[in-house]
């Protein structure tokens, strides 16, 4: 026992250890996401507002491009009547970049697509030879009706062996068309469904409703967190 407790750090050494960990950063190209992990539980004020925001994106990295996936929350608000409702509703955003170099790719010029809760369900129910097709415009239904839009196609390969994701933004104010493919793996495209079919609850609130069933309490999102969130439309 004397032996074994001479080999394990010292708890000084442990908080050390577990400083430099979550503090680590990998860089591939010019994009540099955050890894690591918090040894703090979650800390939430009176209003049960979370008082970290904690990115977690699933990122698929090619030879010509990549794309990550990550869950927004829905924002929620509080009705005179006292009933929390949601103000905004959730999705799981893609990120799109192109491939600038070896291991490098272009952030500045990424591109965002918004799975709705229904794009995810028929995401998540794809079989090895079904594809599926999505389109975006935000004027649909006005006079600026096609001026910007975008396109995003999940098509399997020729031999069953994964899937094609590729997005396609047309923006005919600034005359441009920007393409992105990126091939997937079947593991791939598995870990998408499985992670995919985690968050959907979550961005339709739902999670919010059975924690207050549970006897938890619903929290409001603060208003920052609407506006540092990536939107599907904005640079």
């Amino acid at each position: 026992m004397l032996k074994l407790s001479r080999m394990l750090p010292s708890s000084s050494s442990r908080h050390h250890l577990l400083e430099v960990l979550s503090s680590r950063k990998a860089q591939v190209g010019d994009f540099t996401y955050s890894t690591g992990f918090s040894t703090a539980t979650n800390n939430y004020a009176a209003k049960g507002y979370t008082s970290d925001r904690v990115s977690a994106p699933y990122s698929i990295y090619k030879g010509k491009a990549a794309f990550s996936l990550s869950p927004c929350l829905p924002t929620f608000t509080k009705l005179d009547s006292g009933t929390v409702v949601v103000d905004r509703r959730g999705s799981i955003m893609m990120i799109f970049m192109h491939a600038i170099g070896e291991r490098k790719y272009d952030w500045e010029k990424r591109q965002r697509f918004a799975l709705s809760a229904t794009e995810v369900g028929s995401l998540i129910t794809m079989g090895p030879q079904d594809s599926c097709e999505f389109f975006h415009d935000p004027s649909m239904l006005s006079s600026n009706a096609g001026q910007v839009r975008k396109s995003l196609s999940i098509k399997p390969h020729a031999n069953s062996n994964g899937y094609f994701v590729s997005l396609t933004v047309v923006n005919n104010l600034l005359n441009t068309k920007d393409s992105f493919s990126v091939p997937v793996t079947t593991a791939e495209f598995a870990v998408m469904k499985t992670a995919c079919s985690f968050a959907l609850p979550h961005i339709m609130g739902w999670d919010r409703i059975t924690n207050q069933q549970s006897g938890g309490t619903v929290g409001l999102q603060p208003k920052l967190a609407s506006q540092v969130l990536d939107l599907e439309w904005e640079k």
